[in-house]
Parts: C-alpha cells; sequence; structure tokens
C-alpha cells in the first residue's frame, strides 16, 4: 500500500466517525422534553411570591377594597356548587379549561358564588335513590323539569330587569354604593343571604324565615309581628362599616320579591287606614284631611281617621305632599336600589310559594322549612287581589289612573307587570 492511499484511508475513517457522532447527537436532542430546555413560566402570567388571600378568610365585617363602590365585574355564579344536592346542573357554554399542570392554581376567591347569575338553561337529574342529602331540601320539581322552567324564569326577569336600567337608569349604575342604598336590605349571615324588604309583598314571613334561618326561632308560626318588625333581630346591611357592606354585596346571594304595583298600593292603603293605626292616622291621615277634603270635619281633623282611597291618591301624587313618603307605598327601584345593587334572585309575591322555596332549596336552608302561607294582621279579612284592587281603582279618575301608572312605571317596567286597565298608555 502506498503512503497516499494510507493517508485517505484513515482520512475517511475520521469523517465516518465525525458523521455517526453528529448523528447520535441529534438522535439525543430529539429525544428530549423541549418544556426542560425553556423556563417553567406560563406566557403573561407573573407569579406572584405572595398568594392572594381568598375573600371567604376575611372576618365579616373587613374587606380589601378601599373605598364603598359596587363591583363592576359580574361575578360568574358557580350555580352547580349550589344547587340542592341530586341536581346535576348542565353548563354548556363554559368549556373546562385544559389543566397546566406546571403552574399553581391560584386560590379560590370566593368559597361561596352567588346565585343563577350568567349561568345557561340547566339540566336537572335526580340520582337513583332519589336522596338529596341530610340538610338539603329534595326540590320536588326535579323529576319533571319544573326546575329548569323556575331557572328560566329567573333569568328571564334579571334580564328585563337588566335592560331597564340600561335604557332608564344607565347612570345607577356607575354610582358608588352608600349606607342609604342598603338601608332595606336585610342580613342573615348563616346562610350569607341579603334580603331587601319590599313591604306589602310578604315581608313579614320573609323575617320569619330568615329569623329561623339564623338560629333565632324554631318555627316561623312562633313569631309575633311585633316581634318581627320591632324586635331588631336581624340586622340591616347599612349597621355595618364599609368594609362589611362591601364584603356581603360581594359574596352573599342577593335577593328581592316585588308585587304588581296597584295591587301592592291598594293593600297597603287597606292596612293603614281602613284598620285603627296609633301611627299612621294621626301622622299621614290628619294631614291628607286637612289638605284634600273639603269642609272635613273637626272629629276627621283631629283622629285622622276615615281617609278614603280617592284623597289618598292625591296626596300620593301630589308634588308638595303635606307629609312625605313612606316605605308602605314608595317604589321598589328606589327601596332596593336594583339597578345599583345586583340582586340574584327576583321573586315575585303572585307566585310567591313556588318562588319562595325554589329560592329555600338553592341556598340549602333546612328541609323541614318552607315559606308560611298565614296572614297575621287582619286574618279575617280577605287578602288584597286583583279583583279588589279594581274596585279601587274604579274610584279613580281616568286621569288619576294614568298618573298613578305613570308614578309607578318604573316598577311596571322593570318587573315585566302589565298594564292594569286597557288605557292606560
Amino acid at each position: 500500500m502506498t503512503p497516499r492511499a494510507g493517508t485517505m484511508r484513515l482520512a475517511c475513517m475520521f469523517s465516518s466517525i465525525l458523521l455517526f457522532g453528529a448523528a447520535g447527537l441529534l438522535l439525543f436532542i430529539s429525544l428530549q422534553d423541549p418544556t426542560e430546555l425553556s423556563p417553567r413560566q406560563v406566557p403573561g402570567i407573573k407569579f406572584s411570591i405572595r398568594p392572594q388571600q381568598p375573600y371567604n378568610d376575611l372576618p365579616p365585617g373587613s374587606s380589601r377594597d378601599g373605598d364603598l363602590k359596587a363591583p363592576t365585574e359580574k361575578v360568574t355564579r358557580d350555580l352547580s356548587s349550589r344547587a340542592p344536592r341530586g341536581l346535576n346542573l348542565l353548563v354548556p357554554d363554559r368549556p373546562r379549561a385544559p389543566r397546566n399542570m406546571g403552574a399553581r392554581l391560584r386560590p379560590r376567591q370566593r368559597r361561596r358564588r352567588l346565585l343563577i347569575k350568567k349561568t345557561p338553561a340547566a339540566a336537572a337529574a335526580v340520582p337513583a335513590n332519589g336522596s338529596a342529602g341530610p340538610f338539603v331540601r329534595r326540590a320536588p320539581w326535579a323529576a319533571d323539569g319544573h326546575w329548569v322552567t323556575l331557572h328560566r324564569s329567573q333569568q328571564e326577569r334579571k334580564r328585563v330587569m337588566r335592560e331597564a336600567c340600561a335604557k332608564y337608569r344607565a347612570s345607577s349604575s356607575r354610582r358608588a354604593v352608600t349606607p342609604r342604598h342598603v338601608s332595606r336590605l336585610f342580613v342573615e349571615d348563616r346562610h350569607r343571604v341579603l334580603y331587601c324588604e319590599v313591604p306589602k309583598a310578604g315581608c313579614s314571613n320573609w323575617k320569619r324565615v330568615l329569623m329561623v334561618m339564623a338560629g333565632l326561632a324554631s318555627s316561623t308560626a312562633d313569631i309575633q309581628h311585633n316581634t318581627v318588625h320591632y324586635g331588631g333581630a336581624l340586622r340591616r346591611l347599612d349597621t355595618f362599616d364599609r368594609q362589611g357592606i362591601l364584603h356581603r354585596l360581594s359574596t352573599y346571594t342577593k335577593m328581592l320579591f316585588v308585587r304588581e304595583p296597584f295591587e301592592r298600593l291598594v293593600s297597603a292603603f287597606r292596612d293603614k287606614f281602613e284598620h285603627p293605626n296609633s301611627y299612621y292616622h294621626p301622622v299621614f291621615g290628619k294631614a291628607i284631611l286637612a289638605r284634600y277634603r273639603a269642609n272635613a270635619s273637626r272629629e276627621a281633623l283631629r283622629t285622622g281617621s276615615g281617609v278614603r282611597f280617592p284623597e289618598f291618591v292625591q296626596y300620593l301624587l301630589d308634588v308638595h305632599r303635606p307629609v312625605g313618603m313612606d316605605i308602605h307605598w314608595d317604589h321598589v327601584s328606589r327601596l332596593c336600589s336594583p339597578c345599583l345593587i345586583d340582586y340574584d334572585f327576583v321573586g315575585k309575591f303572585e307566585s310567591m310559594e313556588e318562588d319562595a322555596n325554589f329560592f329555600l332549596s338553592l341556598i340549602r336552608a333546612p328541609r323541614n322549612l318552607t315559606f308560611p302561607q298565614f296572614k297575621d294582621r287582619h286574618s279575617q279579612e280577605a287578602r288584597t287581589t286583583a279583583q279588589i284592587t279594581h274596585q279601587y281603582f274604579t274610584q279613580l279618575s281616568a286621569l288619576q289612573r294614568q298618573r298613578t301608572y305613570d308614578f309607578y312605571y318604573m316598577d311596571y317596567l322593570m318587573f315585566n307587570y302589565s298594564k292594569p286597565f286597557a288605557d292606560l298608555y
């Protein structure tokens, strides 16, 4: 073999070794997990060294918000975690995000999400054993789909209310919440409920229910009328400091019950002016008779008794009233500020039993607690119905009926009540 041939053979062997080495290196690199070669941080997310404290860890009277403003972002309600056991709620428009095992999940901001908000129509199913759990009322309508109907009704009521607010009270949603706005909200901390009191729409019995839920009474039948309204057992939301107010507004379930406005007005008139009353007769009755009854008797002016419904309506519509407004006939839109406070449940007096027991199931109230049906004042007298209301309003002129309808127009619009008379516009 010549020296030239030997040199070429060595060069070929060296090149072959280099090629095999390079190929092996490429194969080794291709078998590695590329995530191990890059930093473990999800793009767009900053990892905080100090994790945020969940809201449910805050004491009841505290909040990390600095000023008293209503939350601008709607909290998505996790209805499936709050629904009665035995109801499986399907949420098709909220697909689960894939889990990122390399990043720690943030702690839950609110342990008890509020009810019904932004939830789609749900399908209900009952477990094979029919059990609803030891502390949860089993919804009797779950099997036949009635629960779904009630849920959709809530969605529709809140949609109508939001649209009315957006159209006529758009500026209200940007206002700051003040203690006045929450002065009619009663607090039940055990089940984390806020109830806006609307007089003549079942408020006495709702307060009884809240007192039983709070452990202040064993039965709604044991609570007297004066204890309900004057006993001070339930705290109002405006008695808390601003942190306590905001904490409850953002984490508690907020609900109100409303009633057809004309019917509610007649109910208030019958209760306060057609029966002896040591407050409304001397305070309101005397002023109404002195202003609106010509040649009122000395006895009527002395006692304030005997106010007639047309005289009462004259007082209501007078912009220069001789005496101020009262919660029993004030607008619901002013009592409860629904354009500022984002209510989770809107019930109606006309379907009280159904709506009330549906709500109690949603908040997991004790199974033996149902909404009471008794009438504790003037129990021998018939409840105010649409027919009775019509009889009272026929005492008014067409103009007075129209002006009364205009007075309550926002309540009619916001809560989707029909015009009570065909000639109204």
